[in-house]
């Protein structure tokens, strides 16, 4: 998937990838207010491009917490919320959900 102009919630995700609506996604997946990409992990120049219709910022660091480098986003006034992937798919399916103005980033778990 190089482009997908919407947003859906993640049905389920593992085995190095994501499914949500009637897709699939292998890697690691950025979701925002434009639509969902894959992401390579590291860049996180999509949430300040969008910065003015984000409110929340998830981040999924995949099976364990890891420390990510985000001084850009802050100084920009975003503050992301750095959790597992497990975590950080939960929170976002519930904002989603919620109708709020949701953005996230999700390191893939398990086989690739």
């Amino acid at each position: 998937m190089k482009f997908l102009p919407q947003r859906h919630a993640i049905a389920s995700f593992g085995k190095g990838g994501f499914r949500f609506g009637d897709m699939s996604h292998q890697g690691h997946l950025l979701v925002l207010p434009s639509g969902m990409r894959a992401w390579d992990g590291i860049d996180l120049s999509g949430f300040l491009a969008e910065k003015d219709v984000i409110d929340f910022v998830v981040i999924g660091t995949g099976e364990k917490l890891k420390r990510m480098p985000l001084g850009e986003l802050e100084a920009e006034g975003l503050y992301p919320d750095v959790m597992t992937t497990s975590a950080a798919v939960h929170s976002y399916n519930l904002m989603f959900g919620e109708a709020r103005r949701v953005a996230a980033a999700f390191m893939a778990v398990g086989e690739e």
